[in-house]
């Protein structure tokens, strides 16, 4: 694929020599796009994450019955942000049987999640909107850059699975992991792209079947640092833990090792400013606006 690369390199130059755009090395990350502002994981988040300043789009992916891979924190549809086709509710007891994993892509456009909102963010603009494909996002996100931000960003995207969910609700790690691996591959260049997961399984896989990928490991765990590297068997490019489960011994300890620390999800603008000061490489934060205001983020001169 063709990518913005010489373009960027240029805008790169031309930000040294006349200081018009900011690019940090602080990666700054807009959680399922922007969801304190915008439904998340959808276009109209993404979009705006771009345009608040983020260097970094973190993303969920599922996988639908016709094997398409669909943006979803959830592999069914949650009651607390979607409404089903005709506007109707989704109770909690249903909600999973409205199961991506079992549905076409077609099923699952019809469901709007944007209307309804989201109660644990009330600044979330509700508008209608569903859960767009990969690759829609992909084409959309590369089209913006080209045309308004004009500056890339990176894409971390997060493969959501367990070993309870294999079969029934995604695909195994593997035909999971190749689905992405194949899709990534035709539009995007790999130096833009990071897969996470919670999931060991999954970074294992990559790990030993495409070393050249940048992998971060999610931690919402007790267990040491040590623990959790000894478990998965290898040195990640990004150790990204809850960041109420850091402490900067935690952090100087993983510099140490050649390794990126990116806590999620860092939402309050005391919490932003402690992370920045105990010397993290970057944050995920639902709120990538009140961290461009704390001067995080990429920086572009006003019109």
């Amino acid at each position: 694929m063709k990518t913005l690369f010489p373009f960027f390199f240029f805008l790169l130059i031309f930000t040294n020599v006349n200081s018009q755009i900011y690019i940090p090395k602080f990666d700054l990350q807009g959680h399922r796009g922007a969801r304190g502002l915008k439904p998340e994981n959808t276009l109209p988040g993404f979009l705006l994450a771009l345009d608040t300043g983020v260097t970094t789009l973190e993303m969920d992916l599922a996988v639908t019955k016709d094997k398409q891979l669909v943006l979803s924190h959830e592999p069914w549809m949650a009651a607390t942000i979607c409404l089903k086709a005709d506007n109707s509710a989704i109770s909690a007891k249903e909600e999973k049987k409205f199961n991506i994993f079992k549905m076409t892509y077609e099923e699952v456009s019809r469901f709007d999640c944007g209307s309804k909102g989201n109660s644990k963010f009330p600044e979330q603009e509700k508008l209608k909107t569903t859960k767009p494909l990969l690759k829609d996002v992909i084409i959309a996100v590369e089209d913006h850059i080209k045309n308004f931000t004009q500056y890339e960003v990176d894409y971390n995207i997060e493969i959501k699975s367990s070993p309870d969910g294999d079969n029934k609700f995604h695909p195994v790690p593997e035909e999971f992991s190749d689905l992405v691996y194949a899709l990534i591959d035709e539009y995007l260049p790999w130096d833009r792209v990071v897969i996470q997961s919670f999931d060991f399984r999954v970074l294992k896989y990559w790990h030993e079947k495409h070393p050249e990928v940048r992998l971060a490991v999610l931690v919402e765990n007790n267990r040491s640092v040590n623990a959790n590297l000894t478990a998965l068997g290898f040195n990640p490019s990004i150790y990204s833990p809850f960041f109420q489960l850091l402490n900067k011994d935690d952090i100087q300890y993983l510099k140490q090792k050649k390794i990126r620390v990116i806590p999620w999800t860092v939402n309050e603008v005391a919490d932003i400013k402690k992370m920045r000061e105990w010397g993290v490489d970057g944050l995920i934060t639902d709120y990538p606006n009140r961290a461009a205001q704390l001067g995080l983020g990429i920086k572009r001169p006003k019109p």
